[in-house]
């Protein structure tokens, strides 16, 4: 019996013919699926299966672009910071610089309302600084001797009087606020008409009416202005508000307390006021002579 021995290589379709079998399967997948769509579950299927296979893929780069977009994203979160940051503290100096000036024109206006209600002549000045002594109330303006300024002149700013011009410099001048203990200003209360004289205490917010009697119409919230009795103040000129009045019969004046309406704190620019038209001068002080003593006749 016969036997052939097996072939060294097998063999099988030729390479056309697997062609040709596989052009037809495509033909036919591509028919079925056109015309009867018989191929739509099985896409639905292979997507499902790859779909965690596609993720794990795309995994470093979605990633590395997270990752990326974090660090740019934060980089630009600390710049728009940085910038709002600069931005506020430049909106809120300038906000504040607004609310000086509006303040500042305000003054400035009241000052300008001021020196129309007064008839007397008046120059504007600066306040510089506070005196050094803490046991009085003074302040220097920007106005001397050569800027035109007295001593003995009022000052006021663009509320009412706050001061009188004590000493004079050359450029610059020295006044004496209403609330040292040294001055002392002709009032009148504007509601019953009353004259009293108004003296500092050495409180900056404290003024107080002396040697007035215990049946002197004063009550707290009266107005008090300048009567010009004295020639130096003109008349008509807020100075204080009574605050306190208290009545012992165990003294025999009224203790009256009031607060000035005017304060060097409340600004930088003051008037000084002139000389009022229409008031003579004062006349010159003669030095006081001693009597001629009698000669002793000769007995």
């Amino acid at each position: 019996m016969e036997h052939t021995p097996p072939p060294l290589f097998r063999t099988g379709l030729t390479p056309l013919a697997r062609l040709m079998v596989f052009s037809m399967l495509s033909v036919v997948l591509l028919i079925a699926d056109a015309r009867f769509n018989y191929l739509t579950p099985l896409r639905q299927a292979v997507g499902v299966i790859l779909y965690p296979l596609q993720r794990i893929a795309a995994a470093p780069a979605a990633l590395g672009s997270r990752i990326a977009d974090f660090f740019v994203s934060h980089a630009s979160l600390r710049e728009d910071k940085e910038r709002l940051s600069v931005q506020n503290l430049e909106l809120a100096t300038a906000a504040q610089r607004t609310a000086a000036l509006q303040e500042e024109n305000k003054r400035l206006r009241g000052l300008l309302d001021m020196r129309e209600r007064i008839a007397a002549p008046s120059l504007a000045a600066e306040i510089l600084y506070a005196a050094r002594d803490p046991f009085s109330r003074k302040i220097m303006i920007d106005r001397g001797q050569l800027g035109g300024i007295e001593a003995g002149r009022p000052v006021a700013d663009h509320v009412g009087i706050i001061g009188q011009v004590t000493r004079v410099y050359p450029w610059l001048s020295e006044v004496t606020l209403i609330t040292d203990k040294s001055q002392l200003v002709p009032v009148l209360n504007v509601r019953t008409g009353l004259r009293a004289v108004m003296s500092g205490t050495g409180d900056e917010g404290r003024l107080e009416l002396r040697f007035i009697p215990l049946t002197a119409d004063f009550q707290p919230g009266d107005q008090l202005v300048t009567s010009g009795i004295d020639g130096t103040y003109p008349p008509g000129l807020p100075v204080a508000e009574v605050t306190d009045v208290q009545r012992d019969t165990a003294f025999l004046f009224a203790s009256i307390a009031c607060k000035p309406l005017a304060s060097p704190s409340a600004g930088t620019q003051v008037l000084v006021l002139g000389r009022q038209p229409g008031l003579p001068e004062r006349p010159v002080e003669q030095p006081a002579t001693a009597p001629a003593k009698k000669k002793k006749g000769r007995s």
